[in-house]
């Protein structure tokens, strides 16, 4: 693009003003982009009503997400930015409607054309732009720093296609594309003159500049460029929009023309495929060698093109001394996918603005803030040398003079300890080097958080306790929590009429006042008490009719709905729960009906299409489903299924429902977990170790109201030194009938031993997971479930509770305790 194309031209537009919000302004706005915008003259398929129904929302966002804009522009305004790889934002429009406070009239609008909101909403496509928790938790916490009217701005990657559509054929996982774009999205709006260009490949070149200083260029490289396009991020009734931004990529030049010309058809468009490339798959499988180069390409190129719209916007709102560049911005990176933002940072400040090292370093180490996820190892982000080598040789030359004046400083702490050294170095040796993105970001951050209290203690104990020992200052916890407006207020109206009827409707906003709900929890609220119950049955019978469509298997509202969702990992201990399952399987058709409760455990999450053990284990999973569900014996005491394509959308309707929440991962493993505070919120009772959130959920809403079971982290530890599974089946009859059964074929009678790398796992003394140490523990707080479940009166005061306790899990809370000691932002129009 030329300069002229470049630059702006500035127009005398006034400043907008609000639309009107009544059924007669948005029904006149809607006919009108069927009409003109969209040609639509004579009938309509749904998605042209979606469309213009967005449409006519979104202009009503338009005059408050002005008003923003104007405002996180002003000088001196102190600004954050949240780097992230994904953004798992699920549907918008029911979401603007609530924020805007709009559904009545837009109900009554669309009445007017013989359409139905809910079903407009439905067609809708879930934005394909995350994976799992992670993306779910940006997405949260957008909605809450918009909420807060914080000055925050998303930046992420604009995947044309979602990580895959999850589809169950012969009881295994199908991978299908997830082309959520197809139809376009009407939330987006391209913003292509603030294009960033963004270099691969290449060597590094040294010169000496105009005034003889030594200096250092990137050339040879061959370019992307990186399109914005922005998304509104509405607040809760504050006429404040925020923005995310996600960057598309795209080749610098359509195609070769002399190429084309000369009749070299393929090879003419090769650089805009190879450039688009980038940006059109989530997160692809990194177990091959292109997997690894396309990650790492995916990560440079949000951290690059984010960096530099960062800049252009600190200048625009009339910055240019770099004195002030870190009082004015802070980057927080979520999780190690973009932590080569602090090499990248470095690069520009030094490269193309001619700081000296020491000046650019001071900045970045006190505008970058990093956030881990994770307490397994093997998740964190470690590449090649030789790829960073190949793909990014400038960024390497930069993270080897950190690492060089990094290990110095150890040095000079700890003389003489080799070992030390070998393990905090950036760059880790062995048959093939690696970069530590973790520890790239630990050093060039000036603040390092964990997700809850027990992952950020774990952190400094074990994964990161020699940064602890070298910098305990820059070490602190930001427990997770969940919006209350997309998770309550939106997916589960119902209860959200019955709270407000009772405590008023602030608790939308300020969710800790649910704690006025605390009284209401007494044995004397017995209307109360019934009026809960016929919202969660109403509930309940809306997910029985999901689970009929998606799996053809019959849920009764009135058994114990038994569910846990999440992406399918061995951790997660998906398999804990089937062997529960067919525990409970064989107690039936050995007639042992005791205490026995009747009861639908549902099942959904994703695995990773390389993870061979996870897609075992959702095959044993649905196999195992098969068996029980077709047992006329067992009827509607025990249903099992498991639903496909687990989604933000799905979830919306599993979690007011859900009885029961499984959150039984390994203790010591899960960093946090979202879904725990999601089913928490809603009424669900936790059936849970003592990992992640799960710890303050209990401290919440006291253990009398929450089933522990299991070994606690250290204990875990522990055990590993002498762990005998086998030793443990032998002891358990329980446990030893259900491995029993699997080894048998019964539920593989035509494959046999394919459940048995499941058996030879669970048995193995090496098994990280710890499975079936915990088997008895879970069976025995099970039962405990099922006894608390046939006094309904009492299961309805502790699901009472649950929901009144639940106000510390709102990422309000969060994003406020991330702005009093990391952001330091100030609100609205404050400067």
């Amino acid at each position: 693009m030329s300069s002229q194309e470049n630059c702006e031209i500035l127009l005398p537009i006034p400043t907008l003003q609000p639309l009107d919000n009544d059924a007669a302004a948005i029904s006149d706005d809607f006919q009108r982009y069927l009409t003109y915008h969209l040609g639509r003259f004579k009938g309509c398929t749904p998605a042209y009503i979606y469309q213009a129904l967005s449409h006519t929302v979104r202009d009503r966002l338009m005059p408050h997400w002005q008003s923003t804009w104007l405002n996180h522009l002003q000088p001196q305004k102190r600004r954050a930015y949240y780097l992230s790889l994904e953004f798992l934002i699920g549907r918008a429009l029911g979401n603007n409607l609530l924020n805007l406070a709009i559904e009545n009239p837009t109900q009554e609008a669309l009445k007017r054309f013989s359409a139905d909101l809910e079903q407009v909403e439905e067609r809708e496509p879930d934005a394909g732009l995350g994976n799992g928790g992670l993306g779910r938790l940006a997405a949260c916490f957008m909605d809450s720093c918009a909420t807060l009217a914080l000055p925050v701005i998303g930046y992420g990657i604009r995947y044309e296609y979602g990580m895959f559509r999850q589809r169950i054929e012969n009881d295994e996982q199908v991978e299908e594309p997830d082309h959520w774009l197809r139809e376009g999205n009407p939330w987006e709006i391209e913003r292509a003159e603030y294009h960033q260009r963004i270099q691969f490949g290449g060597y590094s070149e040294f010169y000496k500049d105009a005034h003889g200083e030594e200096r250092v260029r990137w050339v040879g490289t061959q370019d992307v460029l990186a399109i914005p396009f922005d998304v509104p991020i509405a607040g809760y009734k504050n006429n404040t929009v925020n923005t995310l931004r996600l960057w598309k990529a795209s080749a610098t030049d359509e195609f070769n023309l002399q190429e084309f010309n000369q009749g070299s058809y393929t090879e003419a468009v090769q650089a805009k495929n190879e450039a688009e490339h980038i940006s059109m798959v989530l997160y692809p499988n990194d177990s091959s060698e292109n997997g690894k180069e396309l990650r790492l390409r995916q990560q440079y190129f949000l951290a690059s093109a984010s960096l530099k719209d960062a800049i252009r916007l600190w200048k625009k709102g009339g910055g240019g001394d770099f004195k002030t560049f870190a009082a004015d911005n802070v980057f927080q990176m979520n999780d190690t996918h973009p932590t080569i933002a602090v090499a990248e940072l470095m690069r520009l400040l030094i490269d193309e603005y001619h700081l000296n090292w020491d000046e650019a370093w001071n900045i970045t180490t006190q505008c970058m803030a990093y956030t881990n996820h994770t307490l397994l190892p093997e998740a964190l982000e470690r590449w090649p040398v030789y790829l960073f080598r190949r793909l990014l040789p400038r960024l390497l030359d930069i993270i080897y003079e950190i690492n060089a004046r990094f290990l110095r400083l150890v040095s000079r702490r700890w003389p003489g300890d080799t070992d030390r050294l070998r393990r905090m170095s950036i760059i880790e040796e062995g048959p093939v080097q690696q970069v530590r993105m973790a520890w790239l970001a630990i050093v060039g951050s000036f603040s390092i958080n964990g997700v809850a209290a027990l992952h950020s203690q774990l952190l400094v104990d074990g994964l990161f306790h020699d940064f602890y020992e070298l910098w305990p200052h820059k070490f602190n916890n930001k427990t997770n929590g969940v919006t209350p407006r997309r998770w309550v207020a939106f997916a589960n109206p119902a209860l959200t009429q019955l709270v407000s009827s009772k405590i008023g409707d602030s608790w939308i906003a300020n969710l800790q006042e649910l704690e006025k709900l605390v009284p209401y929890a007494t044995k004397k609220h017995t209307a109360f008490h019934k009026a809960w119950r016929e919202v969660k049955h109403a509930n309940k019978q809306r997910l029985a009719t999901l689970v009929k469509q998606d799996c053809n298997v019959d849920f009764n509202p009135d058994s114990l709905f038994d569910i846990q969702v999440k992406r399918i990992h061995e951790y997660k201990r998906q398999l804990l729960n089937i062997l529960h399952v067919i525990h409970l399987y064989i107690r039936l058709k050995n007639g042992k009906t005791d205490n026995w409760v009747n009861r639908c455990v549902l099942i959904g999450g994703k695995a990773a299409p390389g993870y061979v053990m996870a897609k075992r284990i959702i095959k044993l999973i649905n196999r195992v489903a098969d068996i029980v569900n077709n047992d006329e014996e067992i009827g509607e005491r025990l249903k099992v299924a498991f639903i496909p394509n687990y989604r933000v959308s799905s979830m919306e309707i599993i979690a007011p429902a859900a009885d029961l929440s499984e959150q039984i991962s390994t203790a010591g493993k899960e960093a946090s977990g979202t879904g725990n505070m999601k089913f928490m919120m809603n009424g669900a009772l936790t059936i849970g170790t003592y990992d992640g959130a799960n710890i303050e959920i209990m401290d919440a809403v006291g253990a009398e109201n929450f089933f522990l079971f299991g070994l606690k982290a250290d204990e875990v530890q522990a055990l590993r030194h002498d762990y005998r599974p086998w030793d443990i089946a032998a002891q358990d009859a329980d446990l030893k009938a259900v491995l029993d059964l699997i080894r048998s074929g019964h539920f593989n009678d035509c494959a046999p031993g394919e459940f048995e790398p499941i058996l030879n796992s669970v048995l193995s003394a090496n098994d990280p997971w710890m499975t079936l140490a915990d088997f008895r523990s879970y069976v025995d707080a099970q039962d405990k479930v099922a006894t608390a479940w046939q006094d309904q009166e009492h299961w309805t005061r502790m699901s009472i509770l649950n929901t009144a306790h639940s106000g510390f899990f709102s990422t309000d809370r969060t994003m406020l305790e991330y702005n009093r000691d990391i952001w330091k932002l100030k609100a609205g129009a404050e400067i």
